[in-house]
């Protein structure tokens, strides 16, 4: 599984690689510790968003109800699964 950074990280390894361009890609990954197609993905998206980079997950909730939201929904679905395995467990144990 990939690691994930957050929005703040990424920008500044976009202003990092911008201010020390003379190092190239590939040394200013290694110095950050990522991969240089990742620093090169996110200067690139930088380049679209004027500056900014977006991120997956938590980070693109439009407000903290908007977060909530999806986290009590990811919740009740996990409760309906384990709803019924314990349904499905109690059928075969009943036999």
């Amino acid at each position: 599984m990939s690691k994930q950074y957050d929005k703040q990280f990424k920008e500044n390894a976009v202003q990092y690689y911008l201010s020390h361009k003379e190092l190239g890609l590939r040394k200013c990954a290694e110095n950050l510790g990522i991969s240089r197609n990742a620093l090169r993905n996110w200067v690139d998206i930088a380049r679209e968003n004027s500056g900014a980079v977006p991120t997956r997950g938590s980070g693109n909730y439009a407000s903290d109800e908007a977060k909530e939201n999806a986290m009590l929904k990811k919740e009740l679905r996990d409760t309906k699964d384990a709803l019924e395995i314990l349904k499905k467990a109690i059928g075969i144990l009943g036999k």
